[in-house]
C-alpha cells in the first residue's frame, strides 16, 4: 500500500478502438467509446458526456465570509446555493480570465488575488468535466458601465455573504448540495487552518483539463 505521499491520481489512458458521437449538443456531446483495459483485452463500451471543462470561484472577504449565490437548476428542479462558475467554452481563453469573467457576470465583483483552491472531476463515471475552483480575495465592485445583464436562470440569481464556519456547517448538515460549493468550502476551511500554505498559484498547471488532451477534441473520432 502506498503511503500518504504516494496517493495521487494519474493519467491512465487505455487503448481506444472507436469514438462515436451519439448526440451533438450546443455545449457538450454524448459520445460512445469502445476501449480495452489491456492490449489483448475484450472491448468495453461506455457512453459519457464530453465536456469542455469549467471554472468556479470561491470568494473570501476581509470578514472571513464566503460568497454564495442561489440559482435554479432545472435537471434537479431545485434552487441551489452555489459559487460563481461557468463553462470553458471560449477557445483559447485563459482559465483565470474565465474565472474572473464569471465572477463579474454572476456576482458583479472583481478580485485582485487569485489562487487555485481545488481541482475536481465532478462526475467521472458519466462525464469528462474537469473543474478548477479558484480562491479569490481582494474583492471590489465591477464598474457600473461594465455590469453584465443576466438572463434566463441567471436573472434570478441572489447573493449572500456567509461566515465560512457557518457555510461549513451548512455543507455538513446537508443544506448545500452543489459539489463545487461543498468541496470548495471544505477545502477553504482546511486551507485557512493551515494559514493558506497549500494554495497553488493561479497559473498552476492543469493537465487534467480537456484542452491538454488533443484526443478529447469536439467531435473527434479517434483510434489509439
Amino acid at each position: 500500500m502506498p503511503d500518504a505521499a504516494g496517493i495521487r491520481d494519474e493519467q491512465s489512458p487505455r487503448r481506444r478502438l472507436e469514438t462515436t458521437t451519439v448526440f451533438e449538443g450546443h455545449i457538450w456531446d454524448v459520445v460512445s467509446e469502445s476501449f480495452t483495459l489491456t492490449d489483448d483485452g475484450e472491448a468495453i463500451t461506455r457512453e459519457f458526456i464530453r465536456h469542455p471543462g469549467a471554472v468556479a470561484v470561491l470568494v473570501l472577504d476581509d470578514q472571513d465570509r464566503v460568497l454564495l449565490l442561489r440559482q435554479y437548476r432545472h435537471p434537479v428542479r431545485m434552487a441551489l446555493w452555489e459559487i460563481p462558475a461557468g463553462l470553458l467554452d471560449e477557445e483559447g481563453e485563459d482559465f483565470v480570465d474565465a474565472a474572473a469573467r464569471e465572477l463579474a457576470e454572476e456576482a458583479d465583483l472583481t478580485a485582485s488575488q487569485w489562487h487555485v483552491l481545488i481541482d475536481l472531476f465532478l462526475s467521472p463515471g458519466s462525464s469528462s468535466e474537469a473543474l478548477r475552483v479558484y480562491l479569490a480575495r481582494g474583492v471590489g465592485a465591477v464598474a457600473a458601465a461594465d455590469l453584465h445583464t443576466r438572463t434566463h436562470e441567471e436573472a434570478e440569481i441572489s447573493l449572500a455573504w456567509v461566515d465560512l464556519d457557518a457555510a461549513v456547517t451548512a455543507v455538513l448538515e446537508g443544506r448545500i448540495h452543489s459539489p463545487s460549493a461543498a468541496a470548495a468550502i471544505l477545502a477553504l476551511k482546511v486551507s485557512r487552518e493551515r494559514d493558506f500554505i497549500d494554495l497553488r498559484p493561479a497559473t498552476a498547471p492543469w493537465p487534467e483539463h480537456p484542452s491538454q488532451h488533443a484526443s478529447w477534441s469536439h467531435g473527434a473520432v479517434i483510434e489509439d
